[in-house]
């Protein structure tokens, strides 16, 4: 169950309820929220102590959840929950799109991308510096070389950067120099560094694993929210089916149905989606009309020679233009790019 704490509850009376909660022999989880706090109370005795709850002082209800996810669960809160990455917010009325290279290839080059996105609207920067290649002879990505450049282009245009985390022996390295974790699609049930990025103060963009249901996506989420991390931004990047004449299928009735279910932002990834340039416009255009939080949209100087990913990117120009095109998509559903 959730117990959803007064936005005046005060620090004794959110720990008068945790350990009422840990007497009770529950796990206590306290998730920080913008207006309130909320505590999720894990395990097999919930039914036997819901009754009381609200004579707690502080407490302004209490929600019994079923589902598999507690904390992921849309009755976990209130409404969204808004991720802060730098000053901008993904899970509000604004569209946000993180846009950059498959992979860092050298610094002047994602510089001039950087700086191009960010003049055509893009809040965030993406781009690999450790890169989980299905072949070991593919390019691997330039690792904390990598890194120290999307810090330095980042503190330079004022971008947030995204970028992938592989392990849990990572993880402290990549959060010195990201502001926004990324855990891949073959990671997505890499257990052991969800756990690790649940003790991380700075937000995680969680992909769905190419043949992950969405259950599994969200459960993958509640390992990073039961460590005590809330910060969790869900990514649709398509899946592997039967198709092939895209790299992938986006079904991005799957961020409609997250947008009912889950309280935490969502955001569509059309290039790793579709795997073709063409269709990277159009889909993009699709996600934002049906809801989604937010794009995720590759983008080179030149495709043609990029190390990664070029048949899927966008050039500069490109972007720009569809940037311009997503405005009005945005406003006819009642937000702003």
């Amino acid at each position: 169950m959730i117990i959803v704490m007064e936005p005046a509850a005060t620090q004794e009376n959110i720990q008068n309820v945790i350990e009422r909660v840990e007497a009770a022999g529950l796990e206590a989880i306290l998730l920080r929220g913008e207006s309130r706090n909320v505590i999720a109370a894990i395990g097999d005795k919930r039914e036997q102590v819901i009754n009381g709850w609200l004579a707690s002082p502080g407490v302004e209800r209490v929600i019994p959840i079923l589902s598999p996810y507690k904390l992921a669960s849309r009755e976990a809160s209130a409404g969204a929950t808004p991720v802060r990455i730098n000053g901008s917010v993904i899970g509000q009325q604004k569209v946000q799109v993180i846009a950059g290279p498959c992979a860092v290839e050298d610094f002047d080059s994602t510089l001039d991308t950087a700086e191009a996105v960010k003049r055509a609207g893009a809040v965030g920067l993406r781009g690999g510096a450790y890169k989980p290649r299905t072949s070991p002879h593919s390019f691997g990505g330039l690792e904390e070389e990598g890194l120290k450049i999307l810090h330095e282009i980042g503190k330079h245009t004022g971008l947030a950067i995204v970028t992938e985390v592989l392990g849990v022996e990572h993880v402290d390295l990549v959060a010195g120099y990201a502001d926004v974790l990324q855990v891949g699609a073959r990671n997505m049930q890499n257990f052991m560094l969800l756990k690790a990025l649940g003790k991380i103060g700075k937000p995680v963009l969680l992909k769905r694993g190419i043949s992950a249901s969405v259950d599994e996506l969200l459960l993958a989420a509640e390992y990073i929210m039961k460590g005590g991390n809330s910060q969790v931004i869900l990514c649709c990047r398509g899946i592997r089916t039967f198709e092939t004449h895209t790299r992938f299928t986006l079904s991005l009735s799957t961020v409609a149905h997250l947008k009912e279910v889950t309280h935490l932002p969502v955001i569509a990834d059309p290039s790793h989606g579709t795997g073709r340039q063409s269709l990277v416009p159009p889909m993009a255009k699709a996600a934002v009309a049906c809801g989604a939080d937010g794009l995720l949209i590759e983008v080179h100087p030149n495709p043609e020679r990029a190390l990664v990913d070029g048949q899927q990117s966008l050039t500069r120009e490109g972007f720009t233009q569809l940037m311009k095109e997503l405005r009005p998509v945005a406003a006819a559903v009642g937000r702003t790019i």
